[in-house]
């Protein structure tokens, strides 16, 4: 059929379907985030007008945001839906590379239309080319080839034909899973071409469960049976896979003490007998403490970052790793025992192997010991007292409010450590999103409108500090105006507190993180009202200056919320310097001299000049 490049793309993303975990049949694009400009509002934008009963096309405010609120709807979806996002050429183009960044370090899909420049050069310089030098085929949607797992041009309208299942692999693909962009230039969108009719056929992807090598596998079995206190982690690709109940039924048979990442958060019921805690910088001291004690530790789905392993000093020097991952890449990681293949069903071939083996009753039961110690130090975090609450109350109010299906994030800042470390999660689906493998400020508002139309079976949550919300808020208002409710919760305490506890606490000086330590021109600096701010962008509002205060704002801004069909944003003044610890180590880079004057400071000038000539 004759269609211009931009209808054929159109007719692709509505025939492209995916079965979810459940087994259920969806769009796999159930929706397009779209900012128009110049470069994609009568090609791309035209084509979208013309399906707008098949595809839903979300009004933006920025690209950035919308662009995250695409990377936040594919984690809500467990994977197996995929957020589009459209934008001009130049700038609005460039303000999605940091959303397709997100995506790259956590392994989301996404897909990213930017628009493109002229490929016939004819008008150039097109306003917004920023014309490169030395290659004219340059343009600024280059920069997303280092933040995209599969990037392509689309110079002529058949180029679809080869490189469209290309984007589909990628995009339902357990291993490679990530952005993937595909840059439309604008003369290109509007051609026409006679494509085939099989290209619009409708398919329905199934996310890959490849199977690992037996001998891998069989090493693996050999690896634990010879363990005297292994420890099972359990990752996000336990979460997109699916393997949370039998990667809880594999350690149950063999009395194995569970931990998470913190992707792979809320997978295990908190009351779990096994369950240690989640793992790592932002986790629990009770999986740490299991950590440092393992001989042998079986990682499934993750890919062992520094918070998840506290800059590699929180497992032992002689500890045996296992690994399992359906990227190769992450399971070679640091000399591992790599086992390749989908969690759920490595774990299912893994079980034969090990027979009637089970640890020692002594280390199974330590899990629940440890974990005890932990509930009792988050008990006292979260008892009330008097004034500004801290950010462990706040949360404790959130998870005692919230029911079994609700669904809370965040992304940046000290929230993650509160989240991570202090939520007790019900079990069964996972209900956590933490963006802390880019640790994007801002995504806690945009991530949680995706996530709001991913998620309909619960209320979801937001937590986030001032900082964030001053970063990027301007979704709040795409939220509202769209009618999808979410709670956020703005911890207001004057500045980058974590930023400031890592540079106080390393030596340093403050400086430039709390508003007392920056440099202004005013005797009294203004401050933000967010309350009015947010209220301006259409959401519901409440207000809590201590902890009683704070759960009565909560309730009524979840109620606000559903019944309203619009974001409530409750706004809490915290107290910047009380924190969950978890008592492990992170390694940052730590200037080596201290003193307000260096030997270079006493260098003459001279003595400078010639130093410089020598």
């Amino acid at each position: 059929m004759k269609l211009t490049t931009a209808q054929a793309l159109v007719a692709w993303l509505i025939a492209q379907r995916s079965a979810t975990l459940d087994g259920r049949e969806v769009p796999l694009f159930p929706a397009v985030f779209g900012i128009f400009g110049h470069g994609n509002v009568l090609g791309l934008g035209t084509a979208l007008a013309e399906r707008r009963e098949a595809i839903p096309l979300w009004r933006g405010h920025t690209e950035q945001g919308m662009a995250l609120a695409a990377v936040g709807l594919a984690k809500a979806a467990q994977r197996r839906q995929v957020g589009v996002a459209t934008s001009s050429i130049g700038p609005g183009a460039l303000n999605m590379v940091t959303a397709a960044g997100v995506a790259h370090a956590n392994r989301l899909p996404l897909l990213l239309l930017p628009g493109d420049t002229f490929t016939s050069r004819a008008p150039d310089p097109v306003l917004q080319q920023v014309e490169h030098f030395g290659d004219p085929t340059v343009t600024v949607n280059d920069a997303f080839r280092p933040v995209s797992r599969y990037f392509d041009r689309i110079t002529r309208p058949e180029q679809l034909i080869a490189t469209l299942p290309q984007v589909a692999r990628v995009l339902t693909d357990s291993a490679d899973a990530g952005p993937v962009t595909l840059a439309l230039p604008q003369d290109v969108q509007v051609e026409t071409f006679d494509f085939p009719d099989a290209l619009f056929d409708v398919v329905v992807h199934h996310v890959p469960r490849p199977r690992p090598d037996r001998r891998a596998v069989a090493a693996a079995a050999t690896a634990l049976r010879l363990a005297k206190r292994p420890l099972l982690v359990l990752g996000g690709g336990v979460r997109y896979s699916g393997a949370g109940p039998r990667a809880l039924d594999f350690a149950q048979r063999h009395g194995i003490p569970v931990t998470e990442t913190t992707a792979g958060r809320t997978l295990v019921p908190h009351d779990h007998s096994l369950y240690a805690g989640p793992l790592g910088i932002t986790g629990a001291t009770s999986a740490n403490t299991l950590a440092r004690e393992a001989d042998v530790v079986l990682a499934v789905g993750t890919r062992l970052q520094d918070f998840t392993t506290a800059s590699w000093t929180v497992f032992a020097p002689e500890v045996r790793l296992v690994h399992i991952n359906s990227a190769r890449f992450d399971a070679v990681k640091h000399g591992a025992l790599a086992v390749t293949g989908d969690a759920d069903a490595a774990l299912h071939d893994l079980e034969p192997e090990m027979r009637d083996w089970r640890v020692d009753s002594d280390w199974t039961a330590r899990a629940a010991t440890v974990r005890a110690d932990w509930d009792a130090h988050i008990d006292t975090l979260r008892a009330p007292t008097a004034g500004a609450p801290s950010y462990a109350q706040v949360v404790g109010v959130v998870n005692d409010l919230s029911g079994p299906s609700d669904y809370v994030m965040t992304a940046s800042g000290g929230m993650p450590g509160e989240l991570v470390g202090g939520w007790r999660a019900g079990g069964g689906e996972p209900t956590m999103d933490v963006e802390y493998g880019f640790s994007c400020m801002g995504y806690e508002l945009a991530g949680a409108w995706g996530a709001a139309m991913a998620h309909s079976d619960g209320l979801v949550t937001t937590m986030l500090g001032d900082g964030s919300y001053l970063m990027l808020n301007s979704e709040l208002f795409s939220a509202a105006f769209a009618g999808h409710p979410l709670v956020a919760v703005v911890c207001d305490n004057d500045g980058y507190a974590v930023i400031a506890r890592l540079q106080e606490g390393q030596g340093g000086t403050p400086f430039n993180n709390f508003y007392a330590d920056c440099r202004t021109n005013h005797s009294d600096p203004p401050r933000v009202d967010f309350a009015q701010h947010a209220r301006a962008l259409g959401c519901a509002v409440f207000t809590a200056d201590e902890i009683g205060e704070f759960r009565d704002a909560y309730a009524r801004a979840r109620t606000a919320a559903t019944v309203e069909r619009r974001p409530a944003v409750v706004v809490v003044r915290t107290r910047p310097n009380a924190w969950t610890e978890a008592g492990a180590w992170w390694e940052v880079g730590v200037p080596q001299h201290l003193s307000g004057r260096t030997e270079f400071d006493r260098v003459k000038p001279t003595q400078l000049r010639y130093s410089r000539a020598r």
